[in-house]
């Protein structure tokens, strides 16, 4: 009987443990203002709770969580774990280990505390009252880092909207003085004196006010970028994106395939704003690559929403290179967490080949299990270039043929078809004969029509 009751049960001890993650050490790097929430992030201290799964990948999320922290510019002093069955309604973490983390606080001197989860408004008032200093969530800190590397004018509106839209729920002025106003009639005391609710509801319409403007600033925005696209598909070039999780190395692959010269930087989500290169496949087929927004384990909805447009660049390709770094813990982990992200883009259906970077980082043994995990997966290397070639011939091949077969022979003084035909269809094969060249291939139906003439 004894043995039913504890089943399902976690063990006390591990329940009763706050435990320390060890090894973290950051430099701070500069500070991040935010409206509303001025949010600087120097010391921090990290907290999450861990509900299922084995105690190494919590430490893994804490671990990424420090990597976040200190892209956002905070010199990371303390990360804490606590083992419940589900977080706390009021405090996240309970009241009794919030009263420990502040004591954690107050001993490491730091003045920001960032939970490894999303924050309920109720939840951060709470836990904020505790701890005594700001609280910060996994999704604010996000949105923070977004804010800090957006650099285009449509990069800086989807992250400015995306802040918003979190912030407006859980929008309460700086302390109680601002979040309560005393009733007609009543003794003011200290605490209740101010503008109270009138404030807040002030700030509430600036910023209804303010996303009313960037989403039609977004919708400008989109039709511009529709154009781009539409061109690009009335010119039947194929379009290819490359996907993955922040840090993966995408920008480096871009770079590699096409020379195109994209920022490189070991940061987290160092690349906003798409770039789309053009590029040639060993047969000769012109393309476009795009260069996407790295994903992360639980992306803001906020910001899926606001980069719908940025994201649509891989919903709507023609075949995505999914990037996996092989370097890392756990690369099936951010694989899962990347095709999340693309189930809610709707790009699941969209043909995928896994690309296996950072290949020359790691050993034959590393490199054998990553096979076995990965069986059809490219081992690639976009620093050292391994493995280029034989991705680009996987492109050329799982890129959708254009629909109308031709074999027909192109007289020399019409090269300018013979090239059209190279750049935007596929060739099966090609024989120079003596009134010219002898050609088999898959064209798009314009290009077909025009060739009619010469069948």
């Amino acid at each position: 009987m004894a043995e039913a009751i504890n089943t399902g049960e976690l063990d006390l001890q591990d329940r009763a443990a706050l435990r320390r993650v060890a090894s973290f050490s950051t430099q701070l790097q500069d500070i991040t203002e935010v409206e509303y929430r001025e949010i600087q992030l120097e010391k921090v201290v990290l907290a999450g709770v861990w509900t299922q799964g084995s105690w190494e990948l919590a430490e893994r999320s804490l671990h990424e969580l420090a990597r976040l922290a200190e892209t956002a510019g905070s010199e990371v002093l303390e990360g804490v774990i606590q083992r419940r069955d589900n977080p706390d309604p009021s405090t996240y973490l309970g009241s009794g280990k919030a009263q420990e983390l502040r004591k954690i606080v107050a001993e490491t001197g730091a003045d920001t505390v960032i939970i490894d989860g999303e924050l309920s408004p109720a939840q951060l008032i709470h836990l904020e009252d505790v701890v005594k200093v700001k609280v910060v969530d996994r999704t604010w800190l996000i949105l923070d880092i977004f804010a800090k590397h957006a650099k285009s004018r449509e990069g800086k509106t989807q992250v400015a909207l995306a802040q918003m839209q979190y912030m407006l729920p859980r929008l309460r002025g700086w302390g109680d003085a601002l979040s309560r106003q005393a009733a007609s009639g009543a003794s003011v005391g200290i605490g209740t004196r101010g503008p109270g609710e009138t404030k807040l509801e002030t700030d509430r319409r600036r910023i209804h006010h303010q996303m009313t403007k960037l989403r039609k600033d977004l919708k400008d925005m989109a039709r511009s970028r529709d154009v781009q696209r539409n061109s690009r598909r009335k010119s039947n070039v194929a379009s290819v994106a490359i996907a993955g999780y922040t840090n993966a190395g995408k920008s480096s692959l871009l770079n590699r395939l096409t020379g195109a010269g994209v920022l490189v930087e070991d940061a987290l989500f160092a690349t906003l704003d798409p770039t789309v290169r053009k590029s040639q496949t060993p047969s000769g087929r012109t393309i476009t690559i795009a260069d996407t927004v790295g994903f992360v384990r639980h992306l803001p909805h906020q910001l899926i929403d606001a980069f719908k447009s940025t994201l649509e660049e891989v919903s709507d390709a023609d075949l995505i290179v999914h990037v996996i770094d092989g370097s890392d813990v756990d690369p099936y982990e951010q694989f899962n967490s990347v095709r999340e992200v693309l189930t809610e883009i709707k790009a699941q259906d969209i043909p995928e080949i896994i690309a296996i970077n950072k290949c020359d980082q790691i050993d034959d043994l590393r490199i054998s299990e990553l096979q076995r995990i990965f069986p059809e997966g490219i081992l690639v290397s976009a620093h050292t270039g391994l493995g280029i070639e034989k991705l680009l011939k996987v492109i050329d091949d799982r890129l959708p043929d254009p629909t109308v077969e031709v074999m027909l022979t192109i007289p020399y003084s019409r090269g300018d078809l013979l090239a059209k035909i190279h750049q935007d269809g596929k060739v099966i094969s090609s024989n120079h004969l003596d009134d010219g060249t002898q050609i088999h291939a898959f064209v798009p139906s314009a290009l077909a029509h025009l060739l009619e003439e010469l069948a």
